[in-house]
């Protein structure tokens, strides 16, 4: 199911909710409902309600009345229920230099037509954000985070440390470590944040033209051996495009039934690395352009199962795995640069362009559907299709 969205509140309307039936504070931008935690409160519910309907960020911090443990952020974070755009944050936005670092400003009525006329809908803020993600907007994406802050609200991951061994020390519930993997952050323009921390750094980094330099002259080689037993370059073709077409299938599989298995994934430190590493740092960290496509050692350990499958499938005839094998090589190199131009290129093709707006929503708005990378085909067989606007042209 997709994510539910959080709705942003009018600062009149979250004043009103200052009772014991509902009792509602801010903390920055963001809406909590504490109704729940009134009886609960140490010093009494009514200390609660003495700033029901207002900011508490300076009481909680208020060393003479009391300073709060990080516990108590917890609690405020699990019941959030929106988000505020408080009037100093408006003068702010009103005020900077770069307002929309600071707010998804959302553009007047000639700006979205303009959008809207030039089929970039998707960078209209909703003016709603997923509860998931956090995020309104595709351009969400973009916004850079800021380390410190993100570490200090959310006690997950510091993106300025080497965010392997966090995962592995955090001890980290898999509930929780889900729901922060898939709240995408943004480091540094789309630098790499650091994942070793050591001489393995560079391995973990592989440029998207590695992929056809390394896979297609072995590809061409390879399909030449096995179209030379074919009986004809016609079964030779039929065979190698069987390979092709079934990798469409091998790469939803992938997506949904390995780097998405989150239901399944084991509640331990062994489950979560290995999670974070095969998939997790691409949704955590999504625009970083050089962990992107998958390295080839890597690639290679993942694939040999599936030439010992194509051995066995067409056991009759060792040609004739070769050249379904190849194909699906070849689809697999296809779907790694396809992946990464969806995320940092501009794409001519209309075709590419509703493919880059469905792949980058898998990311901000619904993690849970949405699984084909060059095709939306299994996803419509398997009912897993995410659901996007129909772009609507300007008159």
């Amino acid at each position: 199911m997709p994510s539910r969205t959080l709705p942003n509140y009018m600062t009149e309307e979250v004043a009103k909710n200052r009772t014991s039936e509902s009792c509602w504070v801010t903390l920055g931008s963001e809406v909590y409902d504490v109704t729940s935690f009134l009886d609960a409160h140490p010093g009494g519910g009514d200390l609660i309600l003495e700033h029901g309907g207002k900011d508490v960020g300076a009481i909680m911090q208020d060393e003479i009345s009391h300073t709060h443990s990080e516990d108590a952020y917890e609690i405020l974070r699990e019941n959030l229920i929106g988000f505020i755009a408080t009037d100093p944050v408006l003068k702010t936005a009103v005020e900077s230099v770069h307002p929309q670092s600071i707010l998804p400003l959302p553009p007047n009525e000639t700006g979205t037509q303009e959008l809207m006329a030039n089929d970039a809908s998707e960078h209209i803020p909703t003016n709603q954000a997923m509860e998931t993600t956090g995020m309104g907007s595709a351009e969400d994406l973009y916004r850079e985070t800021d380390a410190l802050e993100d570490y200090r609200r959310h006690r997950f991951l510091d993106l300025d440390k080497p965010l392997l061994m966090q995962v592995w020390n955090g001890n980290f519930p898999k509930d929780f470590y889900l729901k922060e993997v898939h709240r995408p952050r943004h480091y540094k323009g789309g630098e790499s944040a650091p994942l070793f921390g050591n001489f393995l750094e560079p391995l973990s980094k592989t440029a998207w033209w590695v992929i056809p330099v390394w896979w297609w002259p072995w590809v061409a080689y390879v399909s030449w051996i096995s179209y030379s037993g074919m009986p004809s370059g016609f079964q030779f073709a039929a065979y190698w495009l069987t390979g092709l077409f079934l990798w469409t299938l091998v790469e939803y599989g992938m997506h949904r039934g390995l780097f998405h298995v989150d239901k399944y994934l084991p509640d331990n430190r062994v489950g979560i690395t290995t999670h974070f590493l095969l998939h997790g740092i691409h949704h955590y960290l999504p625009m970083d352009r050089y962990r992107l496509v998958m390295p080839p050692t890597l690639f290679v350990i993942l694939a040999a199962p599936f030439y010992k499958l194509a051995l066995t499938v067409f056991y009759w005839d060792w040609y004739v795995a070769v050249a379904v094998f190849c194909g699906g090589i070849f689809g697999y190199t296809l779907y790694d640069c396809t992946h990464y131009f969806l995320h940092h290129k501009k794409l001519p093709a209309d075709y590419f362009r509703q493919l880059k707006k469905y792949h980058i929503a898998h990311h901000w708005k619904d993690s849970e559907n949405g699984f084909g990378v060059t095709s939306r085909l299994w996803d419509r067989v398997f009912g897993t299709e995410l659901v996007m606007p129909k772009p609507v042209k300007a008159s």
